[in-house]
């Protein structure tokens, strides 16, 4: 045997043994700049804890445009890390569009239990086309299915931020799915009622939402005046209470009873109007309402822990739009219109709640002035630097569409719009007198936290037939906000035990090609990708031919 021959076995033994070790071990190495493939350990965490098959269908097989093959990709090697972690954790490709038979029911089908489509715009050889795509995934464990989101919209991204935002998403959309199938003790959230605040049809979108996270009740605040203690009892019984858009003043025992609610512990988001106006009332009015102060007997509880919200409409030129009718009957036509009352509010990215969310929508919102005292604050949401206050009672009309705004005078922007507080809880009733006897009470609490949004129409829900819409979602204009996803990031961060919500600050860079520049050079590049490899197998031939007739000659 020629020394050839053996070292050619050699090496065949090598890869032999080599295929041998790696099927017993496995190892993985990420060596991307921002380590993508490099999974958080609350992610870890959520992923251990199957210990039966999860099967994750991924809906982006097929024929789908090349940014929905790059968050494909993207979602399969995700996908791959959690297996890693636990064998359970496998994926299947789905094209659900492959029978071009049943096209329009499967659509039905899937909108039905809500995986609605993207409608993308796709450009090839200078012909356009629209194609649907659904950027989904189920995960299916034992008999629980967990629907996610693969495509992450924001309000005026281009493509190549559109698939960075998804794929940021990714690693939280999926350990959120995974925690939401693992969970076995849920936390309790309690809907404050009795002081006017919005009926449950109007909260149903978000309700829904966070049910699958929490245990829902109801406590009625207006039963203090006769039994405060078994209110508090109650009260105490829940982790949350949501005050959303009260609208009749607290009495001083109802306050008190929030007040031994949250020293003890208990976290709280307030959704709070302190101007009433309405768009209803400015169409039932012929165009005008008067805009007045709202008293909540509410300003000395916010006080105590540093903030402060101003009876003041918020006027802003980054705005939602409403919807006029002109004409009558078949002659009725629908405009969109702006309309300064409704801040159209982007994320400052500067807090695991408001990182990567779609811009939020208020209805004559309130500015907030923050405080300095003791607590931590931090602030989720400002209005624009192109906004202004207007105090109130103030004549609220459409004639204001007739005349364009003067930019120069929007020079109070940046007002607090949702505030986070953070710290040792004490009670506002320390050193004071107490307005109704509670037993057990305490005055200095632990470490605790609140959430302040000075316009309660963020958490509602439009209906349409008598049914609940999409939080965030605006029927009269088809456009959606990230009211939901704020909201929910919210309530996630006050109860969130494991700290899941911090993944939302991973930051992940996808480079994309750059379309221009592939329909310029689109001929250059095919010719060197089929001639330069023709050329070098060419002068390589020439260069052995060479060679041998050298070696052999004579």
């Amino acid at each position: 045997m020629g020394k050839f021959s053996v070292s050619a076995l050699k090496a065949l033994v090598a890869v032999i043994v080599l295929n041998v070790m790696g099927s017993f071990i496995s190892a993985r190495f990420d060596l991307t700049e921002d380590k993508r493939f490099t999974l958080s350990a609350p992610t870890i965490d959520a992923a251990k804890e199957f210990d039966a098959p999860v099967v994750v269908d991924i809906l982006l097989d097929g024929n789908i445009p090349p940014e929905f093959s790059k968050l494909k990709i993207e979602t399969i090697q995700l996908l791959k890390s959690f297996a890693s972690k636990n064998k359970n954790i496998k994926y299947n490709l789905v094209d659900p569009l492959e029978d071009e038979t049943q096209t329009k029911e499967t659509i039905a089908n899937l909108q039905r239990i809500g995986l609605t489509p993207a409608n993308v715009t796709v450009e090839e050889n200078g012909k356009v086309s629209q194609e649907l795509v659904f950027p989904w995934a189920m995960v299916n464990y034992k008999n629980q299915t967990v629907k996610v989101a693969l495509l992450k919209n924001k309000l005026g991204s281009s493509t190549e931020e559109r698939v960075n935002n998804s794929v940021q998403q990714l690693e939280y959309a999926f350990a959120d799915a995974f925690t939401k199938l693992s969970i076995t003790k849920k936390k309790r959230v309690a809907v404050l009622k009795g002081n006017g605040e919005l009926e449950d049809i109007f909260l149903a979108d978000y309700l829904t939402t966070i049910q699958e996270y929490y245990d829902i009740g109801a406590i009625t605040l207006d039963s203090v005046a006769k039994n405060p203690e078994r209110v508090l009892e109650q009260l105490n019984s829940f982790d949350l209470a949501i005050i959303a858009k009260p609208t009749e003043a607290f009495s001083d025992g109802e306050k008190y009873v929030m007040d031994q609610f949250i020293v003890n512990g208990g976290k709280s988001i307030w959704l709070m109007d302190q101007v009433a106006m309405e768009i209803d009332s400015i169409f039932k009015g012929g165009g005008s309402a008067l805009a007045l102060p709202r008293d909540l007997n509410l300003n000395d509880f916010f006080f105590k822990y540093g903030v402060r919200i101003n009876p003041v409409l918020v006027n802003d030129l980054y705005f939602t739009q409403i919807v006029l009718a002109t004409g009558e009957g078949n002659d009725s036509q629908y405009n969109p219109v702006p309309w300064y009352y409704n801040p159209m509010v982007f994320s400052r990215n500067n807090h695991p709640i408001n990182t990567n969310i779609e811009a939020v929508r208020y209805q004559f919102s309130n500015a907030m002035d923050v405080l300095e005292n003791d607590y931590q604050k931090t602030v989720l949401l400002r209005s624009s630097p192109l906004s202004k206050t207007e105090g109130t009672p103030k004549q609220v009309g459409l004639n204001i569409l007739d005349t364009p705004p003067n930019k120069e005078t929007y020079n109070n922007g940046n007002q607090p719009l949702a505030v986070l507080i953070e710290g040792q809880f004490t009670s506002m009733f320390k050193n004071r007198v107490r307005p109704i006897k509670l037993d057990n009470v305490l005055e200095d609490g632990e470490a605790n936290k609140m959430i302040v949004i000075s316009d309660g129409d963020v958490i509602k829900n439009q209906l349409r037939n008598g049914r609940p819409l999409e939080l965030g979602y605006d029927k009269w204009t088809n456009s959606s906000y990230g009211n939901k996803e704020f909201l929910v990031n919210c309530t996630n961060y006050l109860l969130d035990d494991t700290g899941l919500i911090n993944i939302r600050n991973k930051k992940v860079s996808i480079p994309l090609l750059d379309v221009e520049k592939i329909t310029e050079q689109k001929t250059k590049w095919q010719l060197v990708n089929i001639g330069v490899p023709v050329l070098l197998t060419l002068v390589l031939g020439i260069f052995f031919g060479a060679y041998r007739k050298r070696k052999y000659a004579g």
